[in-house]
């Protein structure tokens, strides 16, 4: 069974348009990459799954219609999704972070923490204080703490040094094993 299909699917900001009949089918345990320059459409698809910006086409997540539902529905049917540009909860610590989007699952703080040990490390820091490459992380983890069937990474090492965006490629290959 597939587990994400996008079908002819169109969206638009105002009256631009910004995807034209994009269509995509990714099955359980694949990875799958958008490439391409600034302004092509990368980021606009990763709204339009998650249902962050309205669309036309059809979409279709573990056999369900995302079509006509809101994103936090989308969420909890098993969408996890790395913002670009991290955004983490400043004023939270690391461990509030990750427990403000968990929800029942294999992924608990212990886990991220074993996946990111510099989280663990720092558990009672606030999340504006950490590195580009720890919210990053951190940003990983809350996701991972949803639990999700597909995880979305948008622009995944923007912005990081190289030994940073090694340490999450490696990682990714990991989750990517499991």
């Amino acid at each position: 069974m597939t587990l994400l299909t996008l079908d002819a699917v169109q969206a638009s900001y105002g009256n631009t348009a910004a995807l034209f009949d994009v269509n995509l089918s990714i099955n359980p345990g694949e990875v799958v990459a958008l490439m391409g320059r600034n302004g092509m459409g990368k980021s606009t698809t990763v709204k339009t799954i998650c249902r962050m910006l309205p669309g036309r086409g059809v979409i279709t997540f573990n056999g369900r219609d995302l079509t006509k539902l809101p994103s936090h529905k989308a969420a909890q049917l098993g969408i996890g999704l790395v913002p670009e540009g991290r955004r983490c909860f400043g004023n939270l610590t690391v461990r509030e972070n990750l427990i403000s989007a968990a929800r029942h699952g294999e992924w608990t703080t212990g886990k991220v923490a074993k996946l990111f040990p510099r989280l663990g490390e720092r558990q009672a820091q606030r999340a504006a204080s950490l590195s580009g490459g720890e919210q990053q992380m951190l940003a990983i983890g809350r996701a991972l703490m949803t639990n999700p069937r597909l995880l979305i990474l948008d622009e995944a090492t923007e912005g990081l040094a190289p030994t940073v965006r090694q340490e999450i490629w490696s990682t990714i290959r990991r989750l990517k094993k499991e």
